[in-house]
C-alpha cells in the first residue's frame, strides 16, 4: 500500500510505566494520579520521538491494563476480584453503554505534543465479549449471548474509531490475543465466541464507509502463531475482517508464522513482530534479517513494517521487561527497519 512507509517502525502500544506513575495509582488520589499520567505521557512522547519511531502512542500509561480503555469508560461490566490468565476478570452484567469518548482525549493530547500522527490501541470487541460473557447472567439481565455482547461492544468501538479518525488519528490497532488460536489446524473451544461470531463482531467494529488518506485500521490477532496453521481458516479471518493492517508474529522463525503471512491478501499491510518483547536477551541481527528475508519471499517488503512481538506492559504493574531493556528492544526495531528500507521513513 502506497503510504505504508509512514508507519514502518511500530510498537503495540503499551510501554513500561515509570515508578512515579505506579506510586500515584497506588495512592488512590485522583488528582495525584491525573498529574502523574499527564507527566508520564509527555515523557513517553519525547522518548518515542528520540527513538525516531514512526508512531507515537500514550503507552497505555493512563490505564491499568490494555483493556481499560473500555472498562474505564463503559457501563455494564463488573470486576469480580478474580484473575484469569494474569488479568483481572470482568463480567458483563448488562449490555454495555459508553459514557462518552474512550481515549480520544489522550489522542488529542498526543496531537498537541508532536507533529507525528498518533496511534491508538484498543481492545477488540470480540476479545472482550469472549472473555467477559457469563452464561449464568444471561437470564438475570445480562447479555443473552456472547454474540449479542460482542455486537454491542463493536458499535461502541466503531463509534470511537470514527471519532479518532475525525480528530486526526491515522493508525488505530485493535488487540485480540485469541484470534490466531482460531487458525490452528486443531483449534478447540476458545473463549465464549465461536470463530464465525468473532469474525462477524470484529468486522462490525472496523467498517468505515470512508477512509481518509493515510488512515490504517489494524488488528493484532495474537502474540504467537499456533503450532500449525489451517490456511483456509487464516484466509477466512483476513477476508471477513476488513482491517488494512495485520500485526503478525515473526519472532520465532516458524513455518506457521510464514503460513499466516502467505494467507494475507496482497492488498493488506503486514506489521511483523520480529523482536521478542518477553526477554531481555537481544536477538542477533543476522538471524532476524533471515526471518525478514523469508517473509519478503511471500509478501512484498514495501507493504510491511516492523515492531516488537507484543506490548511491553499489557498490565501496568507487571511489565514484561525493565525500562532499559524496553529501550534497547525498540532501538533494535529501528535498526532492523533501516536495514530493510534505509532512511525511507
Amino acid at each position: 500500500m502506497a503510504d505504508t512507509f509512514n508507519y514502518r517502525i511500530d510498537h503495540h502500544g503499551s510501554l513500561v510505566r515509570p515508578p512515579s506513575l505506579l506510586a500515584a495509582r497506588e495512592s488512590g488520589d485522583a488528582d495525584t494520579l491525573r498529574d502523574a499520567e499527564l507527566a508520564a505521557v509527555k515523557e513517553a512522547v519525547v522518548f518515542q520521538r528520540r527513538l525516531r519511531s514512526t508512531v507515537v502512542t500514550d503507552g497505555d500509561l493512563p490505564r491499568e491494563d490494555f483493556r481499560s480503555a473500555v472498562f474505564d469508560g463503559v457501563t455494564g461490566f463488573r470486576r469480580t476480584g478474580e484473575e484469569t490468565g494474569g488479568l483481572a476478570r470482568w463480567v458483563a452484567e448488562t449490555l454495555p453503554k459508553a459514557d462518552g469518548p474512550l481515549v480520544a482525549e489522550w489522542a488529542g493530547l498526543l496531537g498537541e505534543l508532536t507533529v507525528v500522527a498518533p496511534k491508538v490501541a484498543l481492545p477488540s470487541p470480540a476479545y472482550l465479549a469472549a472473555t467477559t460473557f457469563d452464561p449464568a447472567l444471561a437470564g438475570a439481565g445480562g447479555p443473552a449471548s456472547a454474540r449479542e455482547l460482542g455486537e454491542a461492544l463493536a458499535e461502541i468501538i466503531h463509534a470511537e474509531i470514527q471519532l479518532l479518525v475525525a480528530r486526526g488519528v491515522r493508525l488505530i490497532q485493535l488487540n485480540n490475543p485469541l484470534l490466531l488460536a482460531h487458525t490452528a489446524t486443531e483449534s478447540g473451544a476458545i473463549g465464549a465466541l465461536s470463530f464465525e461470531d468473532a469474525l462477524a463482531v470484529e468486522a462490525l467494529a472496523v467498517r468505515l464507509d470512508e477512509r481518509p488518506e493515510g488512515v490504517r485500521i489494524g488488528i493484532a490477532p495474537g502474540w504467537a502463531a499456533p503450532a500449525a496453521v489451517d490456511r483456509a481458516r487464516a484466509e477466512r479471518l483476513y477476508a471477513a475482517v476488513a482491517a488494512d493492517r495485520w500485526v503478525l508474529p515473526l519472532d520465532r522463525g516458524t513455518d506457521a508464522e510464514l503460513d499466516l503471512l502467505r494467507a494475507l491478501p496482497e492488498d493488506r499491510d503486514a506489521c511483523l513482530g520480529a523482536v521478542d518483547a518477553t526477554t531481555a536477551a537481544m536477538e542477533e541481527i543476522d538471524a532476524v534479517m533471515a526471518r525478514i528475508d523469508a517473509a519478503a519471499e511471500v509478501k512484498d517488503l514495501e507493504d510491511m513494517a516492523l515492531a516488537p512481538s507484543r506490548g511491553f506492559a499489557d498490565v501496568a504493574a507487571r511489565p514484561l521487561l525493565g525500562a532499559e531493556d524496553q529501550h534497547r528492544k525498540l532501538i533494535q526495531v529501528e535498526t532492523l527497519a533501516r536495514y530493510c528500507w534505509g532512511n525511507e521513513f
